[in-house]
Formats: structure tokens, sequence, C-alpha cells
């Protein structure tokens, strides 16, 4: 099916961009993932840099001898710019710009050195303006979606340009040492967050104002400032109403942390201010806004890490409890949140349903060090990408209930450098309704190996005990339910769940007691309801029981072996995988009796 006949119709998937030693190519998105005729492929090690336009319909890339630029949707090629040292590149939001910025450098007398940022009109393919650009942070300049406005960080002032009139800026924001700024999304009226780093016993602040009210002291719409911050984050909500502030430092001056300190701040462009108070102490890893602008999920504290969604008035909605993860990923439609354990964590993530906060999936992506959700809001990407590793790079294409669809695993020697999903317009793929049921496919499932706990020499002849380093939190919900005023606090938490141990001891303590035969001694690690011997006085039921017992031994008997290194073969490892099942009918049976 050629792309521009899929335009006319509803969109099929988005197509996925890979980059890497094998060179550059695209592949078609779910349920094919077949190589896409779209784009041919780019061979050799060359490929530095590529990307789509926003809305998906261009694509740009550099081959390390030009800038090539295509129409997607007709495979026509627009232009071709002899910039061999090219590696960055965007698109401005509407498609009128290419941006393209390579390494600055001077001439060997010492003078000024060759303008290293290019704006490129996409129509004619001329040269607009060009700049001296010496960090490659920050290059880009920030357009407006409707691109009347365009602003550059520029000696410690923000310029800026309207109707893609580089030749004389319009406007200018000058505040002593403007370090960092974001300009807002959305229409007019535009705002923009400055940052401004404090010295010499001042304190660094984040200001809000609205283009072009910039002079005089009212004239912000709102300001935060804070001591402990050597850099900042901001993070505007999509209707522009709000800005979050990571505030960091490069040391935690208590020594309680090789993080720094962080902290985290709200802003609204109506004036208010305030802290976000975090329940756990410990590195801030991510804060997201979701996409309806009116809630934002924070994972912080200590490992294992908490996440919180929050609503404006920073107070929390829902808990998520406490678990090994470092990230948060809200879908394009706001309707889906994945928390992560990426980076230096094991790749568990928990797939959550946000309108009724039930669980959905928790797949494991080992070795991930890229995600991203599929513009159409069912599938996710992860990838395992170098220089982060070298090893084992590849990519998966999941169905959000956990399903891998599509799995490609880069050749040992060989690496893949980036993947990305081709971006389409907000409102192009409608908002489904969520599945619990795992959608079906043809990749072979891989079960996670079974990790077991490091054990000193001294200690691996005896029984394995329980005992735990942290206290799991559970998810709680943070709203007042009805018929409740407050949500349950920590320590009456605490009191429930052993109130709850308390009475299933008890039940099983009447379960012993009314068994005929004494129980036989088994590993500590087994719960106490598989040993004993009871019979009920029905034949039925104590064969069932028997047999049980029977499997629960074996697979037992495998955990020691997986435990002492020995590879287990895939049958093995499912029936380890059926343990909680059947020690469930066991202990459902035995109540019976």
């Amino acid at each position: 099916m050629s792309f521009s006949f899929r335009n006319k119709m509803a969109p099929s998937t988005p197509l996925l961009t890979v980059r890497g030693s094998e060179g550059l190519y695209m592949v078609n998105g779910p349920p094919h993932f077949t190589e896409s005729t779209v784009f041919p492929r780019e061979s050799g090690k060359n490929c530095k840099t590529c990307t789509f336009s926003k809305d998906g319909t261009l694509f740009a890339w550099g081959n390390g001898e030009k800038i090539n630029v295509i129409n997607v949707t007709n495979k026509g090629q627009l232009h071709s710019f002899d910039l061999p040292k090219t590696v960055c590149l965007e698109f401005s939001p509407k498609n009128t710009v290419l941006a393209t910025w390579q390494p600055y450098t001077t001439s060997k007398d010492d003078t000024a050195g060759i303008p290293n940022l290019q704006l490129y009109d996409v129509k004619t393919g001329t040269c607009l303006k060009s700049f001296i650009q010496k960090k490659m942070q920050n290059w880009c300049p920030s357009w407006s979606e409707d691109e009347t406005l365009c602003a550059r960080n520029v000696n410690n002032e923000v310029h800026f340009f309207e109707n893609n009139n580089f030749n004389t800026f319009a406007s200018k924001l000058h505040l002593k040492k403007i370090n960092d700024f974001v300009l807002s999304p959305g229409p007019q009226p535009y705002k923009v967050a400055v940052y401004v780093p404090g010295s010499k016993g001042a304190p660094s602040f984040v200001r809000l104002y609205q283009y072009p009210n910039f002079d005089g002291p009212h004239a912000a719409l709102a300001n935060k400032s804070f001591f402990k911050a050597d850099k900042v984050t901001m993070l505007w909500n999509k209707k522009a109403t709000a800005v979050l502030v990571i505030a960091s430092t490069e040391v935690d001056k208590t020594g309680a942390s090789y993080y720094g300190e962080q902290t985290l701040h709200y802003i609204a462009t109506n004036g208010e201010s305030a802290v976000v108070q975090l329940p756990k102490n410990g590195p801030i890893y991510d804060v997201v806004w979701n996409s309806s602008s009116t809630e934002f999920c924070a994972v912080y504290g200590f490992m294992p890490a908490k996440a919180t969604v929050f609503n404006l008035k920073c107070d929390p909605v829902f808990d998520f409890g406490t678990g090994p993860r470092n990230a948060a990923y809200y879908s394009p439609h706001g309707h889906i949140l994945v928390l992560a354990g990426f980076g230096n964590l094991r790749g568990q993530m928990e797939v959550w349903d946000v309108k009724n906060y039930k669980l959905i999936s928790k797949p494991v992506a080992s070795d991930s060090t890229y995600f991203a959700w599929c513009p159409d809001g069912e599938h996710i990407l992860t990838a395992t990408c170098a220089p982060r590793l070298r090893v084992n790079n590849g990519y998966k294409i999941w169905h959000y209930t956990g399903s891998v669809l599509h799995k490609y695993d880069v050749p040992s020697n060989a690496e893949l450098w980036q993947v990305s999903w081709q971006p389409f317009l907000d409102g192009i793929f409608p908002e489904k309704a969520i599945t619990y049921q795992a959608v079906p496919s043809d990749v072979p499932s891989e079960e996670p190996k079974v990790a077991t706990a490091y054990r000193p020499p001294a200690l691996r002849n005896k029984p394995v005990t329980n005992s735990k380093l942290h206290e799991e939190e559970p998810p709680q919900n943070m709203k007042p339910q009805p018929g409740n005023e407050k949500p349950l606090s920590k320590t009456a938490l605490k009191n429930q769940r052993k109130h709850e141990a308390k009475k299933a001891a008890k039940q099983e303590a009447r379960s012993d007691k009314s068994s005929d035969m004494a129980p036989t001694p088994a590993p500590q690690s087994a719960p106490r309801n598989t040993i004993s011997q009871s019979t009920s006085g029905d034949p039925e039921i104590d064969k069932k029981i028997k047999n049980l017992k029977k499997k629960l031994k074996a697979i037992e008997q495998l955990k020691e072996q997986a435990a002492t290194g020995k590879q287990l073969e895939k049958n093995q490892l499912e029936k380890i995988q059926k343990e909680k099942a059947l020690l469930q009918e066991l202990e459902d049976l035995e109540l019976g009796i």
C-alpha cells in the first residue's frame, strides 16, 4: 500500500526509522514490520543524523556528504545541501524552515569562526540566515506552533524574530545572565519561561512572561526564586497555563546522595507558585505532564522509588507505591501511563490505565536505553542503542498489553544508534478503549531470566529466609473515597496489613490443627499451607492435593537447580511460572477441608 494512498484513508501505523552501522532505512509499523519502500535504504556507516518534520510528511538526513530532504507522501526529493559535517537537523513546526548545525570551528589565525547554524527555506532551498552557535546544547531556535515567533538565546539575552524574518529581531528579553528559556506550546498569546542562575548570595529564579511585555518590574506573570539550583529543567503543560521546574544542585551538601539535590516547583501563569511536597527523600528521576494539562506524574526517592500523580493544587491524587523505576511516560492521549526502570535498572515496566488506576500489564524490556510511545497510542518502542550499550543492540515493538509484536536484533558485529517513530499531528489517531487482554503475537515470548540474589558461601546450605531489604509500599488512591474523609495514612496502612497477616496466620493454624497427620518439614521458602498433610475424607480432593504437592515439589527442585546456575529448558521455566496459580489452587482446596 503506498503512503499517499494511506493518507486519503484512515492513517495506518507510523513508519519506524532505523539508523546504525547497517545504514539508514525505514520499517512499516504494525502489523507488517516489513522494510518500507517509501525510503530506499542508505547503506554505510556515515549517516550521522536524521529527522522527520513535526507532521511526519518530510524527512531529512545526512549521509556524510550531503543533507537530503524528501517528501514522504510522494517519495519526491525536495533538496540536497552540500553540508558534510552536519550533526543536527530540525524542521520548524509548519515545515517552512530547516535548521542545520555543525560543530563550531575557528580559523588558524584566531579570527571569528564561520557561522555554523544555518536556516534554509524548505520551499526554495535558499539559506535565509546563518548564525554562530558555539554550543550544541539548545542549538536550535524555538518556534511558536504557528511560526509567527522564533526565539534564540544570544549572549544571555533572548532574541525574538517574527514571521521567519531573521534579518532583524522584533523584540528582546534582557535580564542579567539568562541561562535558559522555554517558549510555551499552543496558540497566542505566547509566553516564555526564563531561568537566571543565582550569584553572589542572590537566589536563582524562573520567571514567566507574556510576549512582548518584558519591560518593568511588574511585567512578569509569575516569579519563583530558590537558592538550591545549579541547573533547572522547565516543563510547560500543553495548555501553557503552568510550568514545572526541576531545580538541581550538582552536589548534595548533606552527603545523602551522589545525584546532588533536586526540588520540584510549580509555577502558574496566574501568578501562583508552590513547592511540590514529595513524600519520600532522594533524587527526582522524572516528571511528566499528562496531555490533559490537569495533572502530572513524578518518579522520586531512594530506590525502590515512589511514583505519584499530582493535580494542579500539587495535591497527590494517586500513589503507585514503590518499585524499581526511574522514568514515566504518558501515552499521546494521556489515558495510559508507563512507569519503567531503565539504565542501571532491569527494564521492568508497569502499564497503568490512568482513568481507573488499574494495572494493565507488567512487561520486562531488559537493557533498554530508549522508550517511545507510537503516535497511535497503542504501541510502544523499546531499544538498546550504542554508544550507551554496545552489546545486544536491537529494538522491540510492543502492544501496551505486554505482547511483543516485532523484534529485531542487530548482528553482534554491528551497532544500532537510533530508532524513532514517524510523528503525526494530534487528533489524527482517535483514542481507543483500553483492553486488558494481551493481544495475540507471533513472536515467541521470552521468559525473563530468574535472577537469584547473591548468597555468601556460609549461608548457601541454610534455609532461605523471606526477609526483605525494603518494605514495599502498595499503590494507594489518595483521593478521599465516598464514606472516607481522608485516605489511610502510612501508619494506618501498615497496621491494616499487620492485622490481615495475623488473621491469615490464625486461619492457617486452624487448618493445621484439623489435619490428621503431622506436617513434614519443607523448605522455608515454600508457604506453610503447601506442606500440611491433611486428609479431607473426600478421596477425590485428597488425590488433587497430592498431585498439586507433587508439582510444587518439582518446581522447588527446578528453582534450586536454577539457583546453582543451571540453564533451564523453556518448558521448565513455564512450570516455574505456574507456581503461584498452583499454590492458590492448593490453598483453596485445603481451606475447604
